[in-house]
């Protein structure tokens, strides 16, 4: 069923909307989710607070994406799961990282917020558009759907730090772009 036809059913309160969601997407959303979490049964429970927010959100949302916008709620369902888990263990490096740049995103949203944030999304769409198609694949797997950089590897076969060092290339370029742009880092 085409993304399109899927939203109506949302709009309509169909509950198909949910089944026809969990089958085109359900495997998607399952893979996001345990990459951040590590957990199946969190990242099941994830996947199912998706659908439960997707079914509560339309309408009055009318996504022009759908995969991005269940990716959306899907990767901030499981970072938030991440965070519960892990409140207290502070130790964890990647708990005091996290922690850090909490600090400096705002938890409300103003307008202004908003309007700077849909520039933000602009500036980096743009600036993916002129990465070869596979930098682009590459970018954003590992960035928004948290691929392990082993299994990367494997894939482009190349050794993970040749592609860390790739990577590492492409956030300076996009640094690079967003200071350019007038973004404050």
């Amino acid at each position: 069923m085409e993304d399109f036809q899927i939203i109506n059913l949302y709009w309509n309160r169909d509950e198909e909307a949910v089944r026809e969601t969990a089958e085109k997407y359900g495997r998607l959303l399952q893979h996001v989710s345990y990459q951040i979490l590590s957990d199946y049964e969190d990242s099941e429970e994830c996947v199912n607070d998706t659908y439960k927010r997707a079914w509560d959100s339309m309408p009055p949302q009318k996504p022009s994406s759908l995969s991005a916008y269940l990716g959306r709620i899907i990767r901030n369902l499981s970072i938030n799961r991440w965070h519960q888990k892990h409140a207290k263990k502070r130790d964890s490096g990647a708990a005091v990282l996290l922690s850090e740049l909490s600090d400096c995103v705002p938890a409300g949203q103003t307008p202004e917020e908003a309007i700077e944030g849909a520039m933000l999304t602009e500036i980096i769409g743009g600036w993916l558009e002129t990465l070869s198609r596979e930098d682009r694949v590459l970018f954003v797997r590992r960035y928004w759907y948290c691929d392990n950089l082993e299994k990367l590897a494997k894939e482009y076969l190349t050794t993970a730090n040749k592609l860390a060092g790739r990577l590492f290339r492409m956030r300076k370029k996009l640094r690079e772009v967003l200071e350019k742009e007038g973004v404050i880092i």
